[in-house]
């Protein structure tokens, strides 16, 4: 009993760890929102799909911008109106 127990935890974890949430961003920046609740999102030119970035003052990214980025993945799109969460690891 304690060694299936300690096999099911075991694959669950490896499974787990296998799930990647890292992506291969690029394309344009833009603002989305109203003013006070205003957030830089990435539209990706191959998915066209939009992705909020948390963390653009860190890598002073601005509007308007063309960017390659690498970022990893936070929060799953909920619906429409509410963009998948990333947060960028790297700018290329």
């Amino acid at each position: 009993m304690k060694k299936t127990i300690f096999t099911l935890l075991a694959a669950g974890a490896l499974m787990g760890c296998a799930q990647s949430n890292d992506l291969e961003l690029e394309g344009g920046l833009y603002m989305k929102g109203s003013s006070p609740h205003s957030y830089l999102v990435i539209e990706d030119s191959k998915s066209h799909k939009s992705y909020k970035i948390q963390n653009a003052k860190r890598f002073n990214l601005n509007q308007k911008q063309k960017v390659r980025l690498r970022a990893k993945l936070l929060k799953e799109s909920v619906a429409p109106g509410f963009p998948a969460i990333i947060e960028v690891v790297e700018v290329r």
